[in-house]
């Protein structure tokens, strides 16, 4: 099968062409629909005010993007300063009126959504801050639970020992009904202060009243020579067993025997 090939268009550049159509164009049209201005960048007053030279348009270096963009940038102002008085001799204002609105690039119901939007995302923020604030009052919350009663605790266990020292006579102090702890702590941290000061505690005192203050006790109870001789608290009555007899004469009562208890019994 043939397939018919499409021929090459042929770009021709008529220069003198494009000039006249350009001619013909701005002698039709005037200035004001065109705003075409054609201008060499202003003066560097930068470089003229720091004696420096300023560069020709020869000396510019394409490559460098700051002394390009500054190439722009003194041409726009160059432009503006023509623009303006031309603008002003047309009656045309230039600046922006107080009453001026400009229109929104979206509708009033694509920016209704993203309001709504903004606020359901807002509100969601702010739950999710008072969810955690009060998360971190529980936390808070229950620390301050645990600690009380652990004092508590405390304060029962010191009240126990304290009960317990004094039914056992180790102290006679009763402060710990009237809960004067801080006495006691302070009595303490004085103690601890000066421990030249500190004597033995209530359970050493206690078993030193029981027990002795140590050292040797065999021997304690021995005879000696005086006390074997001393026998004025000697009595015969206790000595012999003779102290549940009246007055220290008699028999003590003796039960009969069997025939005569079954005599007496047969006489009854």
């Amino acid at each position: 099968m043939n397939v018919l090939a499409p021929k090459s268009k042929a770009c021709v550049n008529n220069v003198d062409g494009m000039k006249r159509c350009l001619a013909d164009l701005l002698k039709s049209l005037p200035w004001v629909e065109r705003l075409d201005l054609t201008n060499l960048p202003a003066e560097d007053i930068v470089a003229k005010a720091e004696g420096k030279r300023p560069a020709a348009d020869g000396d510019l270096n394409a490559e460098d993007d700051f002394q390009r963009e500054m190439f722009f940038y003194r041409q726009a102002q160059a432009t503006v300063l023509e623009a303006l008085p031309r603008l002003k001799k047309l009656n045309i204002s230039t600046k922006r009126p107080q009453d001026y609105f400009a229109e929104m690039a979206k509708s009033d119901q694509q920016m209704q959504k993203i309001r709504k939007k903004l606020i359901s995302k807002q509100a969601i923020m702010e739950k999710s801050e008072k969810a955690k604030k009060l998360r971190e009052q529980r936390k808070f919350g229950k620390k301050v639970q645990v600690e009380v009663i652990q004092r508590r605790q405390k304060e029962k266990k010191a009240m126990m020992n304290a009960v317990k020292k004094y039914q056992k006579g180790m102290t006679d102090k009763l402060d710990f009904l009237d809960g004067d702890q801080k006495a006691a702590g302070a009595n303490q941290k004085n103690q601890k202060a000066n421990p030249a000061k500190r004597g033995p505690n209530a359970k050493r005192k206690s078993k030193d009243d029981r027990f002795g203050f140590g050292g040797k006790k065999s021997g304690k109870k021995w005879n000696s020579k005086e006390s074997h001789n001393d026998v004025s608290g000697f009595r015969s009555s206790v000595a012999h067993g003779k102290a549940g007899r009246k007055g220290g004469k008699g028999k003590p009562n003796k039960r009969p025997g069997k025939s005569v208890r079954k005599k007496m019994k047969s006489r009854s």
